[in-house]
């Protein structure tokens, strides 16, 4: 399986729950969308524990079938194309979290997230 993590799930993973971290290391390949990076960079700087934080993101981006995985020309049909559908149903969900839905299906990778309103989405594959 290919994973997508969102920012919720990368925070798990790093924090070792052991459920991600299974997840991940099962995974044939590991993408953290660009949006992601920004949102739990984010974090960081709002934390206290910044400079262990960075660490620990850096460790886990330097291992074998992880990546980055940022968004092409593509990437903004699936945006709009995403973004109409759930326009039109009344059920529209952070701009951020279409960035990275678009990247799952554009890819598709099984996206990983604890948030419920990635479900809106029925093309989106969900571990």
């Amino acid at each position: 399986m290919k994973v997508l993590l969102d920012t919720n799930r990368l925070t798990d993973l790093l924090r070792g729950d052991p459920k991600i971290v299974e997840q991940a290391e099962q995974a044939v390949e590991v993408w953290v969308p660009f949006v992601t990076m920004g949102e739990i960079k984010a974090g960081f700087l709002a934390g206290n524990r910044s400079e262990n934080n960075y660490r620990l993101l850096h460790q886990f981006l330097h291992q074998p079938g992880i990546g980055v995985l940022f968004a092409d020309r593509d990437t903004s049909d699936y945006y709009a194309r995403l973004f109409f559908q759930l326009r039109k149903a009344g059920t529209p969900i952070p701009t951020n979290d279409l960035w990275i839905a678009s990247l799952s299906v554009q890819y598709e990778l099984t996206l990983l997230s604890r948030d419920e309103h990635f479900d809106k989405l029925p093309q989106l594959l969900r571990g």
